[in-house]
């Protein structure tokens, strides 16, 4: 989700081995001040470096926190490179601009779950979950805008959550079946008679849609709370940026509603795109 990356279409809305080209949403792109393009191209090292060792599956669990947790003293104490290396880079750059660690930082408690693999019991643990993994990457690019209006941030969460369910449900067959890793909350999926194994076959039976249906449902209320997020911006940049990941992910919503994405999903496509960067350009125009 980050700097100046060129987009597929198709890809997974996540933010291994993985490529910027593997990004759904221009998180970072060139439409922010060229002041911020640094921090937030360090920003995005990090944040992969980190992702890249929690899926890395030639890693055991040990092995994995014990690396994370070397960023994690790196962002704020003196460390040496190597592992680290993307971890005390970012912190050189935050402490340049009179930034705080603490959204990278949050970041690390997600990679850290997700490296312990822990089971998703509810829709509070998803919650829980994202508040760690997506909510701080808007918070981060909201303070190196110096945005801090209360408004702001809740628009900001809203729509990092709601992006990072839209991917746990793209995405659930490929989590399940190459990290064992199910962001589905177990007892929805109970609750239709299923469990995570489900998500290992190519065939969603009825249950699981409506599992997802119910996933979607919250995904439109979080949209309705995001939607206000570009009015809030002083940034023309921030603003257009914002405007389009408000409208891709509504497009994206769309496109899985009461789809079987355990079969072929095609996600995102051009026209969402050419919709989106006309969102976007107006919500730019419009200011504050």
């Amino acid at each position: 989700m980050f700097t100046d990356a060129t987009f597929e279409t198709n890809a997974a809305p996540r933010l291994t081995g993985k490529t910027r080209r593997d990004e759904n949403f221009p998180v970072g792109s060139f439409l922010l001040p060229k002041t911020i393009r640094p921090v937030v191209a360090a920003f995005y090292r990090f944040a992969r470096a980190a992702d890249d060792i929690a899926d890395d599956p030639g890693l055991d669990r040990d092995t994995k926190l014990a690396r994370l947790e070397a960023m994690d003293t790196a962002l704020v104490h003196e460390a040496l490179s190597g592992q680290a290396e993307p971890a005390r880079c970012l912190r050189e750059i935050l402490h340049q601009g009179g930034f705080t660690v603490d959204q990278p930082r949050a970041l690390l408690k997600a990679f850290q779950r997700d490296a312990m693999n822990e089971e998703c019991r509810n829709w509070a643990d998803l919650l829980d979950y994202c508040r760690l993994s997506a909510n701080p990457v808007g918070r981060f690019l909201l303070e190196v805008h110096r945005e801090t209006a209360p408004a702001a941030i809740t628009a900001s969460d809203a729509l990092c959550t709601a992006l990072q369910i839209l991917n746990h449900v793209q995405d659930c067959h490929k989590d399940f079946t190459a990290l064992d890793r199910v962001y589905v909350p177990a007892d929805l999926l109970a609750a239709e008679g299923l469990d995570r194994t489900v998500l290992g076959t190519r065939k969603a039976p009825p249950g699981l849609l409506r599992v997802f249906d119910h996933m979607l449902n919250t995904v439109g209320d979080l949209l309705v709370t995001a939607r206000p997020l570009p009015s809030t911006l002083a940034c023309r940049g921030f603003r257009t940026e914002a405007g389009m990941i408000v409208q891709l992910a509504a497009r994206l919503r769309q496109r899985l509603w009461r789809r079987d994405v355990l079969a072929r999903f095609r996600g995102l496509r051009r026209i969402d795109w050419v919709l989106a960067a006309g969102a976007g350009l107006t919500a730019g125009l419009q200011g504050k």
